[in-house]
């Protein structure tokens, strides 16, 4: 059975329970109310802020409960069964074991009504994430199979054969030979210094010159092969399928703790050209096979151990329960360590996230007296308090990264605020009619290009002035500041504060603050999501979050416009029909008229602005389920089919009035 609705079920059932046991307990709930009322009457506003925080606590706790009591009912159905293949007896007696587990809950006062669930009840000490781990291990990607003998490579004009290794590589070129990346220089010279590598001594003396190699028959058998895909038949998809089943099924989900969980990402990526984001000076480096020797499994040693394809061997067999990753290994291109882990649906996950957007709201609590010191370090005569609170006003007013975001084997220039240099920041005294402005350019994380004219107070500006005096552009602007000393700095202000927590606050606050200001009841659902998107835009400005047109957005929007203006006809002939059919046919293809503009809206705006990682990581999930309760519009408009997985716990949790 969908284990979505099983959660569903069961949390009904036990709502129907938390009733009949909220009527046994009005006795404890009066003296509350009582108590209630003395705050009404003359209770001082910190004592009722007390009696409010702790209502909200109750309703995560509720959420919390929700989200834990779904992942155990879930798990009555061990096979995970789709309901038309469960067995006969399964549908008398789930009803018989869901009433035994909900009166359970409810005598030892677990459920959710009565005292709210903490998941730190259930964390483990000293740093212990889990007792016991089983999985099977990853799924490798499919070996390398040769081009038919009528697919040719071409050098100078002339066919030739390459060997295998040569091939595989030179496939991963031609792939991607309608792509700019194939266009661009450094994409070329890495991709033929790493091609090389995989030459016999022979093709190494021949191939000399990447502008002479023509991959043209290898891009269009490959173009063949994916419109083939596209043909196939509904029972070649359907065989495809099930067999993808069967794979997930296998090694999609692990054991954790008598948790059946969903593993994220049990595939290992295979080969193929590294492409990186904005200009990273490693495109077109080969990235290689993973092979198992490679591979470190980390499971309990209780466990059935994950078996190694025959013939080869794992790297090593881990048994660490402070780390919650299932297996790990080490990619070629920058030397960062790459993980499987759990699904981001899993109660591990959840948890977690559920943490760090409850951190940015302490931070919410705190953030005028923060900003109040950071102000009234400017005034400093320490230079490194001045330049430790410029920089934490960058951090807090354009959202910077704090500067340590470069990885191991990284050769871009990257940097973040406390790496800045004198070269990343011009000042301007007076600029488009603003006074002190700061003119930034500089490549952040992933050679994110970060252009931004901003204006600021006199006192940062002067600072700026001071800092940069008698300095050569190399020159660090911040020379006694570094990462370490900011987050110190940061954990003295608040208990786990870091520079990503004020990233977290600001997208969340901004995007709670445009949704307030963008949208009211009476639009219509499509003007919903445009000013949502327009909300969410706002923020992965403020981030960065760019991305490069879509190569099809020409044609998509040339698409889309041939359906507006094919409505616009439609219309026109409406008006002309009769005046009886009139009324109704013209209102409803004028509203499908205006779905269709506000979806080019839509489209056009959002042309250069990446909202996925925004939405994914730093925005509170209950501002959005909120704002979906309070207006109507469905949470499926919001959130795809794995990011409602993800945000399970928000979903659950969140009611129309949550503000973050």
């Amino acid at each position: 059975m969908d284990q979505t609705i099983v959660a569903i079920r069961s949390r009904h059932v036990l709502l129907h329970f938390g009733s009949e046991h909220r009527d046994s307990s009005d006795k404890k709930h009066r003296d509350k109310d009582k108590e209630r009322l003395k705050l009404k009457d003359g209770s001082s506003d910190k004592q009722k802020d007390k009696h409010k925080e702790k209502k909200k606590e109750e309703r995560v706790g509720r959420g919390l409960c929700y989200f834990h009591i779904a992942t155990v009912l879930s798990e009555l159905n061990p096979l995970a069964l789709e309901e038309s293949q469960m067995p006969l007896f399964w549908h008398f007696a789930q009803p018989f074991w869901l009433l035994v587990l909900g009166c359970w809950f409810t005598s030892f006062h677990l459920c959710a009504f009565f005292i709210p669930f903490r998941w730190e009840e259930e964390r483990y000490t000293d740093g212990v994430k889990w007792k016991f781990l089983e999985h099977k291990g990853p799924v490798f990607a499919p070996p390398y199979e040769p081009l038919p003998s009528n697919v040719k490579f071409y050098y100078d004009g002339k066919h030739m054969k390459l060997s295998p290794g040569a091939e595989e590589v030179a496939t991963f070129f031609a792939k991607m030979l309608d792509h700019e990346y194939t266009t661009k220089d450094v994409f070329r010279k890495n991709f033929f210094k790493d091609w090389r590598k995989e030459m016999t001594s022979e093709e190494k003396s021949k191939l000399t010159d990447l502008n002479k190699c023509d991959f043209s028959e290898m891009s269009e058998y490959f173009k063949a092969q994916s419109e083939a895909r596209k043909a196939m038949t509904k029972e070649e998809k359907l065989k495809i399928k099930a067999e993808n089943e069967r794979i997930l099924q296998e090694y999609g989900f692990c054991v954790m703790d008598n948790h059946k969980e969903r593993i994220a990402n049990f595939r290992i990526e295979p080969p193929g050209l590294f492409r990186g984001r904005g200009d990273h000076p490693k495109m077109g480096m080969l990235k290689r096979r993973i092979r198992p020797e490679d591979i470190i499994i980390n499971c309990s040693k209780d466990s059935n151990h994950p078996k190694p394809p025959p013939g080869t061997k794992w790297k090593e067999v881990r048994h660490d329960n402070k780390v919650t990753w299932l297996v790990s290994w080490t990619e070629n291109i920058q030397g960062s360590i790459k993980y499987i882990m759990l699904n981001p649906s899993s109660r591990i996950k959840g948890e977690k996230d559920w943490q760090k957007y409850e951190m940015a709201r302490r931070l919410k609590k705190c953030v005028d007296r923060i900003r109040a010191q950071y102000r009234e370090d400017w005034k400093s005569k320490e230079m490194r308090i001045r330049q430790r609170a410029v920089a934490l006003y960058f951090i807090d007013k354009l959202a910077l990264r704090a500067g340590n975001e470069k990885e191991e084997g990284e050769t871009a220039d990257t940097v973040g605020c406390c790496s800045l240099r004198v070269e990343h920041l011009t000042l301007h005294q007076e600029m488009d009619g603003q006074e002190y402005v700061v003119e930034f350019d500089f490549l952040g994380k992933d050679s994110i290009r970060y252009y931004n004219k901003v204006p600021v107070e006199k006192r940062v500006f002067k600072n700026l002035q001071l800092f940069m005096e008698d300095k050569e552009p190399e020159d660090d602007l911040f020379d006694r500041l570094n990462t370490s000393i900011l987050n110190k700095h940061l954990q003295e202000l608040m208990d786990g504060l870091t520079a990503k927590v004020f990233r977290t606050y600001n997208a969340s606050i901004t995007l709670q603050q445009q949704l307030n200001e963008l949208t009211t009841s009476e639009d219509n659902v499509p003007a919903k999501i445009l000013s949502y998107n327009r909300a969410n835009r706002a923020v992965a400005v403020l981030c960065n979050h760019q991305r490069a047109p879509p190569k099809t957005f020409e044609k998509s929007m040339q698409n889309l416009q041939t359906k507006i203006d094919a409505k616009k006809e439609q219309l026109a002939d409406a008006k002309r029909e009769l005046k009886m059919s009139k009324y109704l046919l013209e209102g409803r293809i004028e509203e499908q008229l205006m779905k269709l503009e506000v979806q080019a809206t839509d489209r056009e705006e959002n042309k250069q602005i990446a909202l996925g990682t925004s939405k994914l990581n730093y925005l509170d999930p209950r501002i959005s389920v909120a704002w979906c309760k309070k207006l109507g519009v469905p949470i499926e408009k919001i959130y795809n089919k794995t990011q409602r997985e993800k945000f399970a716990w928000a979903i659950d949790m969140a009611e129309k009035d949550y503000e973050f």
